[in-house]
This record gives C-alpha cells, structure tokens and sequence, in this order.
C-alpha cells in the first residue's frame, strides 16, 4: 500500500477543522488572457519607433490604449471573481471590462488610421477588436446579486468594513512571508477562512455588522500588526517561544472569531424563527 511521506519541505493539507478546506481568496478566471492583451500592445509600440512623427504618436497612442485596455480588464475580472465569490454582492460600480473593450477597439481604429486606409476600415477594426474583447472576456456583471430587501446604505457599510478588513488580512499575508516558514503561512490561512467565514456571515445579515464592527477592525488591526512584529522578529531570531506564542495567538483568533460567526448564525435562525411564528400566527387569525 502507498504510504505518504511528510516532512519540513512535504507540502501539507491546509484545513479550518475536519474535512473543511481553506477558503481562499478568489481569483479571477481567465487571467492569462489580460496578459495577452498585454503584450500585444508591444505590436504597436515596437513599430512606431521605425515610422515617421505623425506614425509614432499615432503608434504610442495606440499601444497606450492597449495596455489600458489589459489593466481595467484585469481589474474587472477581480471585481467579477469577488462578486462570483459571494452569496449577496452589488455590481460594479465602473464596468471595468466593458471599458476595456472600448479602448481595445479604440486603438485598433488608431491603428487602421496609422495604415491610411480611409474611414471605413478604422471603423470596422474599432468593431471587431471590441467584439472579439467582448467574446473573450464577457460582459461586467450588471445586476446585484441577492440584496433584495436589503438596505442599501446597510450593505454599504458593510461593504466598507469587509474591504478594511481584507486588507488587514492581506497584509498579514504579507508580513507571515517574511518569516520564511511555511507552515506558519498555512496556519495564518487557517485564521484568514474563519475572518472570511464572519465576513460572509454579516454581509448576509448587514445588521450585524455593528456586533461585529470591533471584530473587523479593532482585532484584525491587531492581528495584522502582531504578524509583521513577529515575522521581522521570527526572521532574524527563529525564537521558538516567540513563535509558541504567536501560534497561541492565532488559535484564540481563529476560535473567537468562528464561535462569533456561529452566535450570528443563530440570532438569524431565531429571527427567522421568529417571523415564521408570528406570519403563521396572522394567518390563523385570518382563518
């Protein structure tokens, strides 16, 4: 029978509890095209150096829009992995890939002017270029997904305090890297799912996002500053108390953090419960 072997450099299943696996941060799908569409403004700017002074600004201008184009796509298939990622999101407020293919097809009509091809052909290479950006990359998402009688200037709020409290938990990503241990980079994902799971849980029941304002903000605040002292020290001293102490840390974290998310989940479920009872209540009294 195979038997798996571990060790220091063995790569080692990252869970939250049995059978639970880390909840990371999505990714967007199809990045490599962006990347593409990157590089392929080099195909006009590498020429415009070769070409006369109205042919070179015309070159540049076009290679600019290219990689204008590749960035706000990139960054709307973040936005669109974020909102595919959740149960409850808005829209985009800027419909970023949309914008690209815009500009896409506004430097292909800049590089049919470059090629004096008359009105015409410009025009036909401005609507291709942005169809062809369309059927790779899609549409934005345009609607809001499952915030039907949720407030919206609750949501908003919500929305604010789960960005501040993402970038905490990027940034003690960030910081755990320095310490050079890979181990303790699995154990901080696991304090990252639970931090996600709360997040989740408020952005379903935006009322609770006042209960729960201390835990993202204040805490992973901490959270965040603790790991960036501890990896500058860990990297230079490997102190195997000090590292005790951070993992005892992360555990009080991790276990506050899912026993909070579990309470909301059941003030939801007694609320509901609650609603149930009195709607049934009224119907009797119809009867």
């Amino acid at each position: 029978m195979a038997e798996r072997f571990g060790g220091k450099y063995s790569p080692q299943p990252s869970r939250t509890g049995p059978g639970r696996p880390v909840v990371a941060e999505p990714r967007p799908k199809g990045g490599w095209r962006a990347t593409v569409l990157f590089l392929s403004a080099f195909l006009f700017l590498f020429p415009a150096f070769g070409d006369g002074p109205r042919d070179m600004l015309l070159g540049l201008a076009a290679g600019g829009l290219v990689v204008l184009s590749a960035w706000l796509t990139r960054e709307g298939l973040r936005a669109e992995a974020a909102f595919d990622a959740r149960k409850l999101a808005r829209r985009p407020a800027v419909p970023r890939k949309l914008a690209g293919a815009v500009l896409t097809g506004a430097a292909l009509a800049v590089g049919g002017v470059i090629a004096d091809q008359g009105p015409i052909y410009p025009t036909l290479f401005a609507l291709v270029g942005a169809g062809l950006h369309l059927g790779a990359f899609g549409l934005d998402p345009m609607a809001d997904k499952g915030v039907a009688g949720i407030d919206a200037f609750q949501s908003g709020r919500v929305a604010q305090a789960v960005a501040e409290g993402e970038a905490y938990l990027a940034g003690m990503q960030d910081a755990i890297q320095r310490a050079g241990d890979r181990a303790l980079e699995r154990r901080v994902d696991r304090f990252i799912a639970a931090a996600r799971d709360l997040f989740r849980t408020i952005e379903a029941d935006p009322g609770d996002l006042t209960a729960a304002r201390k835990y993202l903000s204040v805490f992973l605040l901490g959270a965040r500053d603790a790991t960036v002292k501890f990896a500058d020290h860990y990297g230079r001293s490997r102190d195997a108390a000090a590292r005790a102490d951070y993992e005892a840390l992360l555990t009080d974290l991790e276990t506050t953090f899912a026993e909070k998310t579990k309470a909301f989940l059941t003030n939801s479920r007694s609320d509901l419960d609650v609603e149930i009872s009195v709607l049934r209540d009224r119907l009797k009294l119809d009867h």
